[in-house]
């Protein structure tokens, strides 16, 4: 359920979006602007919020200015900039992974071409940057700078995870705990910076600020674990994905993981090569019977914990606040 002021923030980071990538807005570039809008979920066959997304990074990010008694409309630029780089970095998975959907439309590469697509997140990360930047119309230079190397750390914590989550598809000596190191960054990373960025830019203490960064890497780590669970046994009727599809693509997931580490029937089964269609119900029954299911459900709990624990400690106040724990509490209990 989305409440009036939420509604108010996601209107408002919307039109901050359409305002930072207009910068491509001109006659020589129209058609290089179009793909960038294009992916955003703004234009194009399917255009909507479907295709946009949720918008969940810059919501956390101006939640957690204004819990902190910050003026969330002053806090837009740094909103921008952190949705921006989390599309620069989906349109390069998308080539990566040689992804042609992505919310139901054609990719940019797909449509474009990978020389393009790869053009269009170059695009969408240099406008991050650019648009926090901004930040200096409202704010002083140190803070725009501090929020600004925050961002920057969490770009290169991004790096770090596509890095081993490209490399693990390689590797068969994996165990449980080479998983935390990968979604760390690719996940955790930038929700966390969402986080501490919103309130550095609040004016939050340290304390309070390393208590909303530790929400933020913990609700990410929740929340890649909860996607590693609906990957394998989510209901499809309800995830809009083929049910089981982490396994037909051989991702190696946290139930995977942990399938693998018990050296039984589902290890011998994924040795032996690519699962098919036709078994993948049975092998993920097999999975889950060898506690897999149990494992990552248990994980997935204990980061939940933590999140909200790092929650309470950072105190968040007003209807901002309560914003802000509806929408964790939403993020962590999610079916789909």
């Amino acid at each position: 359920m989305i409440n009036n002021l939420t509604l108010t923030l996601l209107t408002a980071v919307e039109a901050e979006l359409q305002k930072q990538v207009s910068r491509l807005d001109q006659p020589h570039t129209r058609p290089f602007h179009e793909m960038l809008t294009y992916h955003m979920g703004w234009t194009g066959e399917g255009a909507g919020p479907e295709a946009a997304g949720k918008r969940v990074r810059p919501l956390m990010l101006l939640l957690t200015a204004a819990a902190c008694g910050s003026d969330w409309q002053f806090t837009l630029p740094a909103a921008a900039a952190v949705e921006l780089v989390h599309n620069f970095s989906l349109v390069h998975d998308d080539v990566q992974d040689h992804s042609e959907k992505r919310r139901g439309r054609p990719t940019v590469w797909s449509k474009w071409g990978v020389p393009m697509a790869i053009n269009v997140g170059d695009a969408l990360f240099v406008m991050s940057h650019q648009a926090i930047l901004d930040l200096s119309q409202t704010y002083p230079a140190e803070i725009v700078v501090k929020a600004a190397g925050i961002l920057h750390a969490a770009c290169l914590d991004l790096t770090r995870g596509q890095f081993l989550d490209m490399s693990y598809e390689r590797r068969d000596d994996l165990e449980v705990e080479d998983y935390w190191p990968m979604v760390s960054g690719k996940t955790a990373a930038l929700l966390a910076a969402c986080c501490q960025i919103g309130a550095v830019l609040g004016g939050a203490d340290e304390a309070t600020e390393e208590a909303y960064r530790s929400f933020g890497h913990y609700l990410g780590l929740a929340f890649q674990v909860q996607d590693d669970i609906l990957g394998i046994w989510g209901d499809e009727a309800v995830t809009g994905k083929s049910a089981a599809s982490d396994l037909l693509e051989g991702k190696k997931s946290l139930p995977v993981l942990a399938g693998l580490s018990k050296r039984g029937e589902f290890a011998r089964r994924w040795a032996e090569g690519p699962i098919t269609p036709a078994e993948v119900e049975q092998v993920a029954r097999q999975l889950a019977s060898e506690s897999a299911y149990e494992f990552a459900h248990e994980a997935a709990r204990q980061m939940t914990d933590m999140a909200l624990n790092s929650l309470r400690a950072a105190n968040p106040q007003g209807e901002a606040g309560d914003a802000l724990t509806a929408l964790a509490h939403r993020l962590l209990s999610r079916s789909a």
